[in-house]
């Protein structure tokens, strides 16, 4: 029975990055047919000078007296699609984690297959709930779907390992906290990391189709700044909690481990990402280019210090 929970697990995950690559095709395609915002605008001033007829001239004629609906747009029904992908993707990606944990019979973080996964989910759900509060930034949802099927294609084939039980080491209720929390705070990261490389693309002042069809920049800086203020709470906990564990299971809060080093240094650049967005002269590009730097130490930890430095998390691969 674990054996087929297991199975089934491993196929809902790879259902989940099928759904996700339609979802980017159709985001693709809504962006490939959306109008630029300049445009939008153009259009949407021309519509203000048109003049409609009198309420003397009622209705056109043949149309029943019934006025038409509005036609939506394509690029809205793809929209629309692609979002609903995207949910549809993410519920079969939850369902794969559960499963997982089913299977093993244990809390499903335990390899670098697992915290990757994890890591995808909720980059992916932070983006649905940004969505919710601001659909009109839904042309970033192809952006954000890059990075994860990345994360997502190499945790399926190069970190992958078969379910089974964890080192006694991580035999440990702090676990499901401590590894939960950090993975979950790295998910919602990733999604201001991508913002901020579109606000510095946007910000350049060039105007063509392409960049055109982004939200504003100031648009973009405000999902970074607002979406980073919700995560670096979270990703605080998460190491004051690893500190904890740390202590319970090797006597010593903090030991410079790389792995430690590594995220207390991403939580630094983070800190200055915030103090530096706070303040009045660093509100350009500068603030978003220490968010990116943050971005790409957070990375370099999950992959580098995982994989090829030798430190007291080598056993799992977990920060």
């Amino acid at each position: 029975m674990p054996a087929e929970l297991a199975l089934y697990s491993d196929r809902l995950f790879f259902a989940a990055v099928v759904v996700y690559v339609l979802a980017m095709v159709l985001h693709g395609g809504e962006y490939s047919r959306r109008r630029s915002t300049r445009a939008a605008a153009l259009v949407g001033a021309g519509a203000a000078a048109e003049v409609g007829p009198t309420p003397d001239e009622g209705p056109p004629a043949g149309d029943g007296g019934a006025a038409p609906g509005p036609r939506r747009d394509p690029a809205e029904r793809l929209g629309r699609m692609a979002v609903a992908l995207t949910v549809l993707g993410a519920g079969l990606h939850l369902a794969s984690i559960v499963l997982r944990g089913v299977a093993a019979q244990r809390w499903p973080l335990g390899n670098m297959y697992e915290y990757t996964s994890m890591i995808c989910l909720a980059a992916v759900v932070a983006w649905l709930v940004l969505l919710r509060r601001s659909p009109a930034s839904r042309p970033v949802g192809l952006f954000v779907l890059l990075p994860v099927l990345i994360l997502q294609f190499l945790a399926g084939t190069v970190l992958y390992v078969p379910a089974g039980p964890v080192v006694p080491a991580l035999q440990s209720y702090w676990l499901s906290i401590h590894v939960t929390t950090i993975a979950a705070s790295s998910g919602l990261l990733l999604v201001p990391g991508v913002a901020s490389v579109l606000y510095l693309v946007r910000r350049t002042g060039r105007s063509n189709a392409v960049l055109d069809r982004l939200p504003s920049a100031s648009a973009l800086d405000r999902l970074a700044y607002r979406t980073t203020i919700v995560a670096f709470p979270l990703y605080t906990f998460a190491i004051i909690v690893g500190a904890i564990w740390a202590e319970a299971a090797w006597g010593r809060f903090w030991g410079w481990d790389p792995k430690e080093t590594v995220a207390f240094v991403a939580w630094v650049v983070y800190a200055a990402y915030l103090h530096a967005r706070a303040t009045a002269g660093w509100r350009t590009g500068a603030a978003a280019w220490i968010n990116i730097l943050a971005v790409a130490v957070m990375i370099f930890n999950l992959f580098f210090i995982n994989m090829v430095v030798a430190g007291l998390h080598s056993y799992a691969g977990l920060g």
